[in-house]
Protein backbone atom coordinates (compact mmCIF):
# COMPACT_ATOMS: atom_id res chain seq x y z
CA UNK A 1 0.00 0.00 0.00
CA UNK A 2 1.34 3.39 -0.92
CA UNK A 3 1.37 6.53 1.84
CA UNK A 4 1.43 9.99 0.54
CA UNK A 5 2.40 12.50 3.17
CA UNK A 6 -0.97 14.16 2.28
CA UNK A 7 -2.45 10.63 3.88
CA UNK A 8 -0.62 11.16 6.77
CA UNK A 9 -1.62 15.04 6.97
CA UNK A 10 -5.55 13.81 6.97
CA UNK A 11 -4.65 11.06 9.76
CA UNK A 12 -2.78 13.15 12.03
CA UNK A 13 -5.93 16.11 11.42
CA UNK A 14 -8.39 13.53 12.64
CA UNK A 15 -6.67 12.66 15.88
CA UNK A 16 -5.78 15.84 17.60
CA UNK A 17 -3.84 14.54 20.17
CA UNK A 18 -1.82 13.36 17.85
CA UNK A 19 -1.67 16.43 15.88
CA UNK A 20 -0.62 18.49 18.75
CA UNK A 21 2.85 16.24 18.99
CA UNK A 22 4.05 18.13 16.22
CA UNK A 23 7.75 18.07 17.37
CA UNK A 24 7.43 13.75 17.16
CA UNK A 25 7.05 13.62 13.09
CA UNK A 26 10.63 13.25 11.35
CA UNK A 27 10.12 14.01 7.46
CA UNK A 28 8.48 11.90 5.04
CA UNK A 29 6.61 9.00 5.95
CA UNK A 30 7.88 6.31 4.08
CA UNK A 31 6.42 4.00 1.50
CA UNK A 32 6.13 0.74 3.06
CA UNK A 33 7.57 -1.15 6.29
CA UNK A 34 11.00 -2.00 6.27
CA UNK A 35 13.52 -3.89 8.50
CA UNK A 36 16.34 -1.64 10.18
CA UNK A 37 19.38 -3.70 8.14
CA UNK A 38 17.50 -7.41 8.23
CA UNK A 39 16.38 -6.51 11.75
CA UNK A 40 13.39 -5.52 13.74
CA UNK A 41 13.32 -2.01 15.13
CA UNK A 42 13.57 -1.31 18.71
CA UNK A 43 10.87 0.17 20.10
CA UNK A 44 10.40 2.28 23.93
CA UNK A 45 8.67 1.40 27.04
CA UNK A 46 5.74 3.70 26.13
CA UNK A 47 4.95 2.45 22.70
CA UNK A 48 5.80 -1.43 24.08
CA UNK A 49 3.06 -0.52 27.09
CA UNK A 50 0.69 0.86 24.03
CA UNK A 51 1.04 -2.02 21.75
CA UNK A 52 0.36 -4.60 24.76
CA UNK A 53 -2.94 -2.90 25.68
CA UNK A 54 -4.24 -2.68 22.01
CA UNK A 55 -2.99 -6.04 21.76
CA UNK A 56 -4.35 -7.25 24.96
CA UNK A 57 -7.83 -5.68 24.16
CA UNK A 58 -7.77 -7.53 20.72
CA UNK A 59 -7.01 -10.62 22.22
CA UNK A 60 -10.19 -10.00 24.91
CA UNK A 61 -12.55 -9.46 21.88
CA UNK A 62 -11.54 -11.95 19.20
CA UNK A 63 -13.60 -14.74 20.58
CA UNK A 64 -17.05 -12.85 20.50
CA UNK A 65 -15.47 -11.66 17.69
CA UNK A 66 -15.54 -14.45 15.62
CA UNK A 67 -18.71 -15.90 16.89
CA UNK A 68 -20.59 -12.83 15.75
CA UNK A 69 -21.46 -11.90 18.99
CA UNK A 70 -19.66 -8.61 19.21
CA UNK A 71 -22.43 -5.59 18.85
CA UNK A 72 -21.58 -2.30 17.31
CA UNK A 73 -21.64 -0.84 21.35
CA UNK A 74 -18.51 -3.00 22.09
CA UNK A 75 -17.11 -2.58 18.81
CA UNK A 76 -17.64 1.69 19.76
CA UNK A 77 -15.56 0.80 22.88
CA UNK A 78 -12.91 -1.16 21.41
CA UNK A 79 -11.85 1.34 18.73
CA UNK A 80 -11.83 4.23 21.55
CA UNK A 81 -9.30 2.02 23.59
CA UNK A 82 -7.45 1.35 20.29
CA UNK A 83 -7.46 5.13 19.95
CA UNK A 84 -6.24 6.14 23.17
CA UNK A 85 -3.84 4.04 23.49
CA UNK A 86 -2.34 5.01 19.91
CA UNK A 87 -2.61 8.62 21.36
CA UNK A 88 -0.29 7.64 24.39
CA UNK A 89 2.13 6.21 22.15
CA UNK A 90 2.48 8.89 19.79
CA UNK A 91 2.68 11.37 22.98
CA UNK A 92 4.77 9.37 24.61
CA UNK A 93 7.38 7.45 22.69
CA UNK A 94 10.75 8.72 21.62
CA UNK A 95 12.25 6.37 18.74
CA UNK A 96 15.09 7.28 16.22
CA UNK A 97 13.63 9.08 13.55
CA UNK A 98 13.92 5.96 11.16
CA UNK A 99 12.07 4.07 13.38
CA UNK A 100 9.55 6.63 14.37
CA UNK A 101 8.72 6.39 10.41
CA UNK A 102 7.91 2.76 10.74
CA UNK A 103 5.75 2.83 13.65
CA UNK A 104 3.27 5.24 11.91
CA UNK A 105 2.95 2.83 9.11
CA UNK A 106 1.30 0.59 11.82
CA UNK A 107 -0.20 3.56 13.66
CA UNK A 108 -2.08 4.15 10.43
CA UNK A 109 -3.36 0.91 10.37
CA UNK A 110 -4.18 0.71 13.69
CA UNK A 111 -6.41 4.35 13.94
CA UNK A 112 -8.00 3.35 10.07
CA UNK A 113 -9.18 0.00 12.29
CA UNK A 114 -10.29 2.21 14.99
CA UNK A 115 -12.02 4.33 13.04
CA UNK A 116 -13.94 1.83 11.10
CA UNK A 117 -14.72 0.19 15.08
CA UNK A 118 -16.67 3.11 15.55
CA UNK A 119 -19.04 3.15 12.07
CA UNK A 120 -16.70 6.09 11.07
CA UNK A 121 -15.64 5.34 6.91
CA UNK A 122 -16.48 3.00 4.23
CA UNK A 123 -15.43 -0.33 6.52
CA UNK A 124 -17.39 -2.79 8.33
CA UNK A 125 -16.91 -2.96 12.42
CA UNK A 126 -15.91 -6.48 11.69
CA UNK A 127 -13.58 -5.13 8.85
CA UNK A 128 -11.92 -2.86 11.49
CA UNK A 129 -11.08 -5.07 14.12
CA UNK A 130 -9.45 -7.52 11.36
CA UNK A 131 -7.30 -4.86 9.91
CA UNK A 132 -6.18 -3.90 13.67
CA UNK A 133 -5.41 -7.86 14.06
CA UNK A 134 -3.24 -6.94 10.58
CA UNK A 135 -1.68 -4.32 11.90
CA UNK A 136 -0.61 -6.27 15.44
CA UNK A 137 0.60 -9.01 13.27
CA UNK A 138 2.94 -6.80 10.94
CA UNK A 139 4.36 -4.54 14.34
CA UNK A 140 5.29 -8.33 15.65
CA UNK A 141 7.01 -8.96 12.16
CA UNK A 142 9.33 -5.31 12.14
CA UNK A 143 9.75 -4.26 15.65
CA UNK A 144 11.49 -6.01 18.56
CA UNK A 145 8.73 -6.60 21.36
CA UNK A 146 9.83 -9.22 23.67
CA UNK A 147 7.10 -12.25 24.08
CA UNK A 148 5.05 -10.46 21.47
CA UNK A 149 2.42 -12.70 20.52
CA UNK A 150 -0.20 -10.97 18.39
CA UNK A 151 -4.01 -11.36 19.09
CA UNK A 152 -5.17 -14.02 16.45
CA UNK A 153 -1.72 -15.86 17.06
CA UNK A 154 1.73 -15.72 14.99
Amino acid sequence: MKRSLCLFALFTAALPALAADAGHHHGAVPQQLQLDAGKPWKIDAPLRQAMDNINGAMKQALPRIQRNQFKNPDYQKLGATVDKEIAYAVANCKLEPRADAMVHLIIAELSAGAKAMQGKGKLSRHDGAVKVIEALHAYGRFFQHPGWVPAGGR
